[in-house]
């Protein structure tokens, strides 16, 4: 798939290729919409506090874990074209909540439900699968998750500017969110009549969409792999306790937000989710097992399992990364000076490097793909890429060197060396990195497609919660860390999968057929 076939929409697999980047990048879009206007909320809402800014921040992640697993199984049963529109509608609905919220309590509860747009992503894997060949299929997942991915950085760079030059005054940022939901609505109508689940091929051959029975846990293959199943659902109820944990210790106007009793209960209420998803998969699966299940309709649970992982070391690093990245810069490279002796890197300058690593994801997540569709074998791609990025947070984790121990008890990062040469290395490091880590995840989702066709909604579900997974635990780890110490971390994090990947990923049959 060249270029001049990009645009080739006389083609109705890239007009729907088109239409579906667009609905992912809008459920980001709406997404990440509170962050560029906080500050502007902070100011014109007396009773809003940093602290109430923060648990925001963490109800925005906090339901996409299991909402991806529920849409990725919804997808499977009702087809994504459906599954899409009605995401980008229903979710609308807190949106606008949101927007026009005048207590805490609205804006924490619409917010909280909000974070289930994030589920968008997978939805996209599905129905891109559904219209492009195996030999294809990487670089179209690729450019999927690439331009639909800029929905963040497109919300940080339009809703202020709508907000100060469109509307003005105490209230544009709520006019700004409102126009944000309204695209959501929008489209989320017209895309449901856009696209179709699946192409025809002339007027009376149709490629039918092959649903799941029912909505229920994925079917698996042997017993063995039913113990990877359901060893792997456990860290994504532990991911919600890490959540919860994390915002019970939130205090705001001098009380935690959450009491003793109130965080026992949803500790209990998870406890009693993983059992009854324990219970669900037995039923599911056992009789199946007893029965047999025919040659033709095996998989290897151990390629989902090695997805995961990778999942979990190159998205969640780079959602982890994203967050410290601006601060990282301005903290190490501090004393810089320009010949005039002004500082060089200002808060703004920072930002800006920061958001070369999102940008990136314009041409590396396809790229990945790309390469996944060429080098004729997807395992070893793979592999390649997990390996540059265990390298590449290893040479961010040597920008800085230890200092001095700071008045708060902390010691200082200092940069490696001086000059400005060292800040152009640090820069072209990080960019570097960025390229293997955002290539690293078109190479995965150019895998999942391949497992099992009719399962492709759950286990892109599956992998795209544990992306979350490594967020949630990386960010946890940074809390209590220091910068350099963390590199290391997401380094052997990402060393881990390549082991783990090395060990269990097996190249899928027909990853490069024709059709």
């Amino acid at each position: 798939m060249a270029l001049p076939e990009l645009i080739d929409f006389k083609q109705e697999r890239i007009r729907t290729l088109h239409y579906t980047w667009i609905a992912f990048f809008i459920t980001f879009y709406v997404w990440f919409n509170m962050a560029p206007l906080a500050t502007t909320m902070l100011e014109n809402l007396d009773w809003l506090t940093k602290d109430h800014i923060k648990v925001l921040a963490i109800c925005n992640v906090a339901l996409t874990i299991p909402a991806r697993i529920v849409v990725g199984a919804l997808i499977d049963r009702y087809g994504p074209r459906i599954v899409f529109s009605l995401l980008m509608i229903v979710m609308s609905v807190p949106a606008f909540l949101f927007a026009f919220g005048n207590t805490f309590i609205q804006l924490l509860i619409s917010r909280l439900i909000l974070g289930s747009i994030g589920a968008g992503f997978v939805i996209g894997i599905r129905m891109v699968a559904q219209w492009f060949p195996p030999r294809m299929v990487g670089r179209a997942e690729g450019f999927y998750a690439g331009w639909g991915n800029f929905g963040s950085a497109w919300a940080a760079m339009t809703l202020p500017w709508i907000a100060i030059h469109f509307f003005g005054g105490e209230d544009g940022w709520r006019y700004a969110l409102a126009i944000n939901a309204g695209v959501s609505l929008a489209y989320g109508i017209a895309y449901y009549f856009l696209v179709k689940d699946v192409p025809k091929e002339g007027a009376t051959k149709a490629y039918h969409f092959k649903k799941a029975i029912k909505t229920q846990p994925m079917t698996v293959s042997s017993y063995r792999d039913l113990v990877q199943y359901l060893v792997w659902s456990f860290p994504l109820v532990g991911a919600m306790g890490i959540l919860t944990w994390k915002i019970g210790n939130v205090v705001v106007d001098g009380k935690p937000i959450l009491s003793d009793n109130l965080l026992y209960l949803i500790y209990s209420i998870l406890a009693l989710i993983f059992v009854i998803h324990v219970i669900k998969v037995l039923q599911v699966n056992l009789p199946i097992l007893k029965a047999g299940i025919p040659e033709n309709e095996r998989y290897r649970w151990g390629n989902v399992a090695a997805l995961n992982s990778t999942y979990f070391a190159n998205f969640g690093a780079e959602l982890a990364v994203v967050s410290m990245l601006p601060m990282f810069f301005e903290n190490v490279f501090r004393n810089l000076t320009s010949n005039e002796g002004s500082l060089i890197m200002t808060a703004t300058f920072a930002g800006i490097i920061a958001a070369s690593f999102a940008f990136v994801n314009l041409f590396a997540r396809p790229l990945g793909g790309l390469l996944s569709d060429k080098m004729n074998n997807r395992k070893r791609t793979m592999l390649i890429y997990m390996f540059g990025i265990v390298i590449g947070f290893f040479f961010m984790a040597i920008i800085a060197k230890y200092g001095e121990m700071g008045a708060d008890g902390i010691r200082q990062l200092n940069p490696l060396f001086d000059g400005m040469w060292w800040l152009v290395v640090a820069v072209v490091i990080t960019i570097l990195t960025s390229v293997f880590v955002q290539g690293a995840e078109g190479a995965t989702f150019a895998i999942i497609p391949m497992i099992k066709k009719e399962q492709t909604g759950q286990i892109a579900g599956m992998a795209g919660a544990y992306g979350n997974v490594g967020a949630v635990v990386y960010l946890v780890l940074y809390s209590l860390v220091d910068d350099k110490t963390f590199f290391y971390i997401l380094s052997a994090g990402a060393l881990a999968s390549f082991i783990f990947c090395w060990i269990m990923l097996r190249e899928p049959k027909g990853s490069f057929a024709e059709e």
